[in-house]
């Protein structure tokens, strides 16, 4: 590793690290309270409103959901959402706030961006100030932010009270989670967000966009829009879809140092605050401990690898010096498709933690990465989103892989595995299995389809192997819900759009539907009492053995495919 990791870019990767942990416990007791109907600190404003909405939408609150009713309640929400979303697009030029007269968007196009806004993907095959319309960004995308992000943190409740219940046959409404995970958390996170970013810089209007001239004459024109309050929600939600085409490394989206500090810190807040919610919720904080230690050892090591590829930057252009290539040598690191406002540390940082999150929001180019530099988003995103992962989404896949670890522990001591007093059985198994396997299968067939057809390889813009890692990247971000991009990849064409918008549905619903059908499996068992033979999961133990699974599955999966894209690269780079 570089000297210069140890000095202020480290320092500045060890603050944010220290300040997020430092928000877990606060954070995760409050969502407790919020998911566990307890009395909380914003129940005197929200508690009104909250009944409101369940006046508004005829729900008893008091209703308990089967699994069946429970899953069909998420299915039909979203594909409401999605229709909905799909006529917005198509019919965007007939909709008001559209003060530059864009069109509405082709059948393909709208098809996909649907559906990445309601599976809390946010892939973006366009560039959003060219496309969009105020009216589409705000009533459409932002309100899907909210929504999309809201039910994967009602899945995640759903599972959890099924593991603390005895031979019950709910697993809690569906209505009543939603609202709260938005009324509660999404959305007074997101006005202090959004109130806060607004002075930085980050802008909030409806005015028209600018004709400016610059200082040859040029005319230029300054897209405008309601920034702030989508930028917000964007990164809380770990949705990341940008309202600019590049997203926030766009000085109206992330104008400041503090502001990407601020950004880079929602988007990681609620996944491990989620974590210290699940140790309260099943009444053993030291569950919730393992949970996040688990995903804190993967995730550090890997930003450090992260920024120490891209510090190194390239040795070939490092030897031969500023004299003999002035405009390509990199004595301080690989700074192309980085802001300088922001460096080196910082760009690895958001990298890394945008990939670990189903976040996507990008604040550099990954497409510019060193191989190994762009290994590392790439990896955390094949180990299925789980390194604190998604609002809600991310916690329920990293509960799949503690049940798969379980088992397999289970085997090894030769006893009937058991996670928090429930036995592990076949069925649990076999969801588990589907849960991991779905997207995993999605990714790899979809990328064989893509380099194998003529349709995927006429938007392969790089040759060799960094044209496949564009592709590999591209899918696993769709088949994990991720929504970044390595760019380099014409994606806005009917065969991406559509192989990516189906990548996408798999990965959302293959992975949310097995995890309420284990939540609700062990909600109908009665609880073993622990025993001396019983397996401790929140020992360091236990944890080791967790992170060996997820590495495991990472690497036995991709492996192939990895070594055809940014290793082979890697070794490409180094031997000149």
């Amino acid at each position: 590793m570089t000297a210069s990791l140890f000095g202020w870019g480290g320092l500045q990767i060890a603050v944010y690290l220290v300040v997020l942990l430092a928000c877990v416990v606060p954070l995760g007791t409050f969502m407790a309270r919020v998911f566990q109907g307890e009395r909380n600190l914003l129940t005197p404003v929200i508690s009104p409103l909250e009944r409101l909405v369940y006046a508004a939408i005829g729900t008893d609150a008091d209703k308990d959901m089967s699994f069946r009713d429970y899953a069909m309640a998420v299915i039909v929400f979203s594909g409401a959402s999605f229709a909905l979303l799909f006529l917005m697009l198509v019919g965007q030029g007939l909709l008001p706030f559209n003060p530059q007269g864009l069109p509405g968007l082709t059948p393909d196009l709208a098809f996909n961006t649907a559906v990445s806004f309601v599976t809390n993907t946010n892939w973006q095959s366009y560039a959003g100030e060219s496309t969009l319309s105020y009216f589409s960004q705000m009533a459409g995308l932002t309100v899907q932010n909210f929504l999309s992000a809201g039910v994967g943190m009602a899945v995640l409740v759903a599972m959890v009270r099924g593991m603390t219940r005895r031979k019950a046959t709910g697993i809690g409404n569906f209505w009543v989670d939603l609202t709260r995970a938005v009324l509660y958390v999404l959305l007074p996170l997101s006005l202090l967000f959004a109130f806060v970013l607004g002075p930085m810089g980050v802008v909030q209007t409806f005015a028209a966009y600018v004709d400016a001239h610059t200082l040859e004459g040029a005319k230029q024109t300054i897209a405008l829009g309601p920034v702030a309050s989508q930028e917000a929600i964007k990164m809380l939600g770990t949705n990341g879809g940008g309202f600019f085409n590049t997203n926030s490394a766009h000085p109206f989206e992330n104008p400041t140092p503090f502001s990407n500090f601020l950004e880079c810190l929602a988007i990681l807040l609620i996944p491990a605050a989620l974590c210290h919610s699940f140790g309260v919720m099943v009444k053993d904080r030291r569950q919730g401990l393992a949970l996040i230690a688990a995903m804190t050892v993967v995730f550090v090591p890997l930003v450090l690898f992260a920024a120490s590829a891209e510090q190194a930057g390239n040795p070939h252009l490092n030897a031969l010096g500023i004299d003999q290539v002035a405009s390509t040598v990199q004595p301080g690191g690989n700074m192309e498709g980085k802001e300088v406002r922001f460096g080196i540390a910082n760009s690895a940082l958001w990298a890394a933690a945008t990939t670990a999150a189903s976040n996507g929001s990008v604040n550099s180019m990954h497409d510019s990465y060193t191989p190994l530099g762009g290994f590392v988003p790439m990896l955390l995103m094949k180990f299925g989103e789980v390194i604190y992962g998604g609002v809600g989404s991310g916690l329920y896949g990293m509960l799949v892989f503690v049940i798969v670890t379980v088992f397999i522990a289970g085997l090894m001591v030769g006893r009937t595995p058991e996670y928090l007093g429930k036995k592990i059985q076949s069925f649990e198994m076999k969801m588990a299995s589907i849960a991991i396997l779905a997207p995993c299968a999605v990714v790899l067939i979809g990328t064989a389809i893509a380099v194998a057809t003529d349709s995927g390889r006429a938007g392969i813009l790089n040759p060799g192997a960094q044209g496949f890692s564009e592709v590999l990247y591209a899918f696993t971000s769709a088949g994990n819900n991720n929504g970044s991009a390595f760019a380099g990849l014409s994606a806005n064409t009917p065969f991406y759009n559509v192989a990516l918008g189906l990548c996408m549905l798999i990965g959302r619903y293959m992975v949310l539907i097995p995890a309420l059908a284990i939540g609700a499996s062990l909600a109908a068992k009665n609880t073993t009492p622990a025993s001396a033979g019983t397996l401790p999961t929140h020992t360091p133990l236990f944890v080791a053995v967790l992170i060996g699974v997820i590495i495991l599955v990472g690497v036995l999966t991709y492996a192939p495919s990895l070594a055809l894209g940014p290793v082979i690269e890697h070794f490409v780079m180094i031997g000149g």
